[in-house]
């Protein structure tokens, strides 16, 4: 594959070392130089897939200033990557003023697809998935979470957020206190690794097996709530719901609708309406 001038976002793993495409390590191979936002942690993994290309670090302290040498070697005919210590580059991770500044050079910006946290747990979240809301880390202080959940609580589209270990117990406590402990919420942790897990449950209820389960308060952490539901869909009893979601296992959900309706005595519009919210 002959690279033509550009800069190259290269998508890296989150975990499983196989996840890397052939067409990013044809890249990283290629190119002249990789921008990493940290050397000494990409340098395992270039060293694992046997990558001697020149690294340079670009991390939120130096970008500005590294963007402009970048745009020299671009200049000179020579194409760079840009990759994060995993992921796609961007999300949550350096790169917006690089790619900013070298598209404003008149320089092409070539996107690899590839892994990125926030997009793998939620394809197995089983929430909502049709309207999304990626919101990054929530901040560190109180106060700060609780104004950005307070803002967020009557989004209707699913919310995903970014979670550090030593913050999850902290995170999950404001999303009961602003969101409600009934707020259906799933903690996807160390996504494609060894000791993958999914938490799903009322909010209060994950917060409590968090908070008896040291090992859930390990490795990185994607936090899903499902989004604000109106006051017809939010009436819907925990019972229900588990009887739509049984009888949709053998019935299409018009008719599991109706039955779960009749069985519990709600709208069978209001259940059919969730049942297509959750994919049912």
């Amino acid at each position: 594959m002959d690279l033509s001038v550009a800069l190259y976002i290269v998508p890296t793993p989150i975990g499983n070392l196989g996840d890397i495409s052939s067409r990013a390590l044809e890249v990283l191979n290629q190119v002249s130089l990789i921008a990493c936002e940290d050397t000494r942690h990409s340098g395992k993994l270039l060293s694992h897939f046997g990558i001697e290309t020149r690294k340079t670090a670009l991390h939120d302290h130096n970008e500005r200033d590294r963007a402009q040498g970048i745009i020299q070697k671009l200049a000179a005919g020579e194409s760079v990557a840009l990759i994060s210590d995993a992921g796609t580059p961007l999300i949550s991770d350096p790169g917006y003023h690089l790619v900013s500044q070298v598209r404003e050079a008149g320089f092409k910006v070539v996107p690899l697809p590839g892994p990125c946290a926030a997009i793998t747990a939620l394809s197995a979240s089983g929430l909502p998935s049709d309207r999304f809301s990626f919101e990054g880390f929530l901040p560190a202080k109180e106060k700060g979470r609780m104004d950005k959940l307070t803002e967020l609580k009557e989004d209707p589209r699913t919310l995903i957020f970014y979670e550090s270990p030593h913050r999850i117990l902290h995170s999950l406590t404001s999303i009961v206190a602003a969101l409600g402990g009934d707020r259906q919420v799933v903690m996807a942790r160390e996504v494609t690794k060894t000791f993958e897990t999914f938490l799903s449950g009322p909010a209060a209820e994950v917060l409590a097996r968090v908070s008896e389960d040291p090992n859930q308060q390990k490795g990185e952490i994607v936090l899903m709530c499902h989004g604000h539901r109106t006051d017809e869909d939010a009436g819907v009893p925990a019972q229900a719901l588990n009887t739509l979601k049984l009888l949709s296992q053998e019935l299409p959900l018009k008719k599991a609708s109706a039955l779960a309706a009749q069985i519990h005595g709600l709208k069978k519009n209001a259940l059919y309406k969730l049942g297509l919210e959750l994919d049912l």
